[in-house]
């Protein structure tokens, strides 16, 4: 009789541990701890970080944390890396099978975000209409949000946009009104793609969208080099 239960219980352990994740200062569950994080994703697939550079074809980066050309004008990233949850790496690639097929692709500027970064980003812009407050917590941080534009495939530039990256303005605003055609045409096919393929815009940043179910994953505070140890 003994060895009917083993396994069930090992089971329930196991379960237990994956939920045991740590409260930070603000009373959040944040992920940190690369054993916890295998623990969830053994529990559930979709919780696996897949490098999307692996995962979709064409795709092309520039992520501006990894160096000190941003808004912070600090080094936030040791690496310019890509990290989405499953879910989310999954339906950047449909998207970008779409613009393919338009001739066009899709450019990177943020994935997952450790924790660590977003507090980091808020003592210096501590407006949630731009930065994750880190009582609350970012898409980002739960890999289930990405900054991007669209490229063309032909020359590799960006398509015009109403603004650069991370500019803290109301012409960042998808409700900005713009009197260059090509520019709101390119604006509208951006949020147009990514929310077809299950994507929420953040109204006041035309670069930023994160998976409507992204409050489903835990909160993360794991290096990118931690995430490639196996």
């Amino acid at each position: 009789m003994k060895n009917i239960f083993i396994l069930p219980l090992f089971l329930v352990f196991l379960s237990l541990k994956a939920q045991d994740i740590p409260l930070n200062k603000y009373g959040l569950k944040v992920v940190n701890d690369i054993s916890l994080y295998h623990q969830l994703v053994a529990k559930d697939s979709n919780m696996q970080m897949v490098d999307a550079e692996k995962r979709i074809p064409r795709l092309k980066k520039d992520i501006r944390y990894a160096t000190v050309n941003n808004f912070t004008k600090q080094q936030l990233y040791k690496q310019a890396r890509i990290f989405l949850r499953l879910p989310a790496a999954n339906a950047l690639l449909a998207v970008q099978q779409e613009l393919n097929r338009l001739g066009m692709g899709l450019k990177i500027f943020d994935g997952y975000r450790p924790y660590t970064a977003t507090e980091k980003m808020w003592a210096i812009v501590p407006d949630d209409r731009y930065a994750a407050d880190p009582s609350k917590g970012s898409g980002h941080n739960r890999g289930a949000a990405v900054d991007l534009t669209i490229i063309d495939l032909k020359t590799g530039k960006e398509l015009r946009m109403p603004t650069d990256f991370d500019n803290f303005t109301e012409k960042a605003h998808h409700d900005y009104p713009l009197t260059d055609s090509t520019v709101a045409a390119n604006r509208r096919l951006l949020k147009t793609v990514m929310e077809k393929h299950g994507f929420v815009a953040l109204e006041t940043e035309w670069w930023h969208y994160f998976l409507k179910d992204h409050k489903l994953y835990p909160l993360m505070d794991i290096p990118f080099e931690e995430l490639d140890k196996r």
